[in-house]
């Protein structure tokens, strides 16, 4: 072992300044995966371009985003989260302002490409760093901090967006990422430490299968609906190359197992109970957050006539309890077994987006739905640190990149799952509600289509469809109420933290 640049003597380690100057990158990096939803219609018309071209300027994002993560998590052990995380943040930085100068659709898309791999890079190395430099004792805390920041960065995504939109223009919204990356560069160097790295060697057959595997799947998902889940270039089908993607990624899993040489993906981490409950229920998580989003600013802009900003307004209670309570949450982690504060978390956001369909009406007082949305930010907060926390409790240091790689990814497949399926089910339940020939009105004025947000600045409906399509946006918010659920139960399924290393403090190399 050897840290990423020998020192003469020890510095000191300062472990909440390390995690806020981490989260600043982290926040940066999610708010981007919905920031961009609100442009959509300014960056057609900015452009001149389509609504199809506009929308593969997020799809660009989330894939370059969603398959590297497996590679990149492994690449912060190799040579050191530190060093990785700073060359993420600069790709990200720079692509950023690629985007913002842009001035064709295509140049937009390849920046955006650049802009996803900077964030992949990036986020395996926060959740890594957090589970080096802080003692098992004081790691729900910081967790605590790290998911909610995941929660609520992407419902501060559409609000930010709306106010840049509305202020500055488009460009703004990948302007704006230009000052923050540099802060973060500063403050990254200045107080997140250089830890030991490992000798690993780079598994060339892991990374290609993983990332062939990855893309087909994800691309196959992502994109379906827009190809109505039908042929995609000659004999190549939607279907096929979903199926395709699952039969690479098992040929990766089977190639971990029976090479001689060091793995990418390390199986042995699957043995860790806690490890890969976490990493199943993060997968329903990612699921339900992204579906739910859809159908309320649906509801929002075309049943009650929100402008995005607006819309996304509706959602602030959700994100300011989530961000006050996530410490408290975090020092209840510390003190008591997590298990049952994220069985507690997953249920009550069920609970939450189930008064949403009870309350998603023509008629309902706006500020009624505002309950749903502060239930939420209780649950939220109980949520996402819990379930990191207990998640990589256990895992080796040399293992914490592999780690953090394989729960993001849970976590990104699951959204892009959900933002799928949200899709298919918003359109059948607004064609079995409001008939074919509305349904096919609707869509065209506002559309359900696959990509989050896709909406931004759509005209309210005509009153008369108001009942019919509100109904549907209810009734398609009962498949996040069911995917948080199953998380919930399999989350019973998490074992009791390890006694005997919940008050030791975390080995930092003495010459770090």
């Amino acid at each position: 072992m050897s840290s990423e640049h020998p020192a003469t003597s020890r510095p000191e380690i300062r472990p909440w300044a390390a995690l806020w100057s981490l989260v600043l990158g982290f926040f940066m990096i999610l708010v981007d995966t919905t920031i961009v939803s609100v442009a959509n219609p300014s960056i057609m018309e900015g452009l001149d371009t389509t609504m199809v071209a506009t929308l593969w300027a997020t799809s660009a994002y989330l894939l370059a985003y969603a398959v590297p993560l497996l590679i990149t998590g492994r690449l912060g052990d190799r040579f050191g989260p530190r060093r990785v995380y700073l060359v993420g943040l600069t790709v990200f930085t720079l692509s950023s302002l690629a985007c913002g100068l842009s001035g064709t659709i295509e140049a937009l898309i390849i920046a955006r490409v650049f802009q996803g791999f900077g964030a992949a890079v990036m986020t395996p190395q926060t959740m890594a760093v957090i589970t080096r430099i802080f003692s098992p004792r004081n790691r729900g805390s910081a967790m605590a901090v790290w998911g909610i920041t995941a929660g609520v960065a992407t419902l501060v995504g559409p609000i930010l967006g709306g106010v840049l939109l509305d202020g500055f223009g488009w460009e703004w919204i990948f302007f704006i990422n230009v000052p923050v990356g540099i802060v973060g560069f500063v403050l990254a160097m200045r107080f997140v430490p250089r830890l030991e790295t490992h000798a690993h060697q780079l598994d060339w057959i892991g990374v290609l299968l993983s990332a062939a595997g990855m893309f087909m799947l994800v691309f196959g998902i992502q994109e379906g609906e827009s190809y109505d889940w039908g042929v995609i270039w000659g004999p190549i089908s939607v279907w096929s190359l979903i199926v395709l993607g699952v039969v690479v990624l098992v040929l990766f899993v089977v190639w971990q197992r029976v090479q001689r040489g060091e793995p990418l993906l390390p199986l042995e981490i699957f043995r860790d109970r806690n490890f890969s409950v976490g990493s199943t229920a993060i997968t329903m998580v990612g699921l339900s957050v992204t579906s739910m989003s859809l159908p309320l600013i649906f509801y929002y802009q075309l049943v009650r006539g929100l402008t995005p900003t607006q819309s996304a307004l509706m959602l602030v209670p959700m994100a300011l309890l989530s961000a006050s309570l996530a410490r408290p949450v975090g020092k209840l982690i510390d003190r008591t077994d997590p298990r049952r504060i994220a069985t507690f978390g997953l249920t009550l956001v069920g609970i939450g987006t189930l008064l949403y369909f009870f309350l998603l009406r023509p008629d309902t007082p706006l500020w009624l739905l505002l309950v749903p949305s502060a239930v939420l930010g209780v649950a939220n907060a109980c949520m996402w640190g819990p379930l990191a926390s207990i998640t990589t409790f256990s895992l080796a240091p040399e293992l914490a990149g592999a780690g953090s790689g394989v729960y993001n990814t849970s976590r990104q497949i699951g959204a892009v799952l959900g933002s799928a399926a949200i899709a298919a089910l918003m359109q059948g339940r607004i064609t079995a509600e409001l008939g074919g020939d509305a349904a096919s009105g609707v869509s065209g004025a506002g559309g359900a289509g696959g990509h989050e947000g896709g909406a931004g600045g759509a005209a309210a409906l005509p009153e008369l469809l108001h009942d019919g399509f509100a109904a549907a946006m209810g009734q398609s918010l009962l498949l996040p109420v069911a995917a948080i659920l199953l998380g919930a139960v399999i989350s019973l399924w998490f074992a009791p933290r390890p006694e005997k290393t919940r008050t030791h403090p975390v080995d930092i190399p003495a010459d770090a």
